[in-house]
């Protein structure tokens, strides 16, 4: 069961205004298409790693509990401080977590999902009793900011949240992790990479930059986050107006519609917010459910449905009583 949350948001926010001056576009036009308003961005010098942190201590304050009773660190990431070693290892060095063992997960934005999968089933197998889940993002690193398609979706934050065995009420009621490794080709960052490996030929291409086949991902993304709403619904044995929040990965407003269209959650149901920070990547859902807990519209006892879905592609969902 989740027994606390915290985020990391830098401080620095960018607007459509300020990308009316860079590229081609308008605030209407962005607004209109995505409901996004403006996204947090890093400074020069602010890795992952240290939105992480700053996530994991707020979590861990929230839940009452020392960073030495960390027994597992899992970050959800597609943009990590380095090559390698894994974004986790460097949260766990900085964070002072000496008795936690740390690893990275690259599912992209269904990463906290994959997470919360993970660390419930080490619990279940009472390998740990305490495990934190990180999603956390500096996309802004990675974005083309030529290109007015990509550049006006994403943002930088973490989120993260902290699991401990379940007390026979609270917890995670299912899980529903799926992927498509066939539709690559429609969002991906060829660079920086074993296939691409960084060199003048692939910086002056723009190959460590993310590339989106927007339309085609827009169209399977509300397939398969639907789906999944309906199917973790039956896995976790609740009806959906025993829903409490829907809580989808804040990709644009477009989407979060048509995936609570799709399970017939009413608006006031479903937790937006896409249009403060935009496309956060693996951080969007745990951003969203701190926000939620700390602002009161999710409480202790209710039950949450989280849904996402990225790139590889990548989808799932879980359903949680809080």
């Amino acid at each position: 069961m989740i027994v606390g949350t915290g985020v990391g948001i830098p401080n620095k926010i960018l607007t459509n205004h300020d990308l009316e001056q860079i590229v081609d576009t308008t605030d209407e036009w962005i607004r209109t298409r995505t409901g996004i308003e403006t996204r947090h961005i890093v400074e020069d010098g602010q890795a992952t790693s240290d939105l992480c942190v700053e996530a994991a201590k707020n979590a861990l304050d929230d839940a009452g509990l020392l960073v030495e009773q960390v027994d597992v660190i899992i970050v959800a990431t597609i943009s990590g401080d380095v090559g390698f070693p894994s974004a986790a290892c460097f949260v766990q060095k900085k964070l002072g977590a000496v008795n936690a063992y740390a690893f990275d997960i690259a599912a992209a934005c269904s990463g906290f999902i994959y997470g919360l999968d993970v660390a419930d089933s080490i619990i279940a197998m009472q390998k740990a009793k305490t495990v934190l889940v990180i999603g956390g993002e500096t996309l802004s690193r990675i974005t083309d900011y030529t290109d007015r398609a990509t550049c006006v979706l994403f943002g930088d934050g973490a989120g993260a949240a902290v699991l401990q065995p379940s007390d026979g009420n609270r917890g995670i009621l299912a899980t529903l992790l799926k992927s498509d490794g066939r539709l690559d080709h429609l969002l991906y960052m060829q660079g920086l990479g074993t296939k691409c490996p960084p060199s003048h030929q692939s910086v002056d291409a723009g190959a460590h930059f993310i590339r989106m086949a927007g339309k085609e991902v827009f169209k399977y993304a509300v397939t398969a986050m639907g789906e999944a709403a309906e199917q973790i619904l039956k896995l976790a044995n609740i009806t959906v107006e025993e829903v409490d929040l829907l809580i989808t990965h804040q990709a644009n407003y477009r989407i979060i519609d048509a995936t609570a269209r799709r399970i017939e959650v009413p608006s006031e149901k479903v937790f937006i917010n896409v249009n403060k920070y935009g496309n956060t990547s693996s951080a969007s859902i745990p951003i969203a459910l701190d926000e939620a807990r700390k602002s009161g519209l999710l409480k202790e006892g209710q039950i949450a449905v989280f849904v996402a879905f990225g790139a590889g592609f990548t989808w799932g969902a879980a359903a949680l009583r809080m």
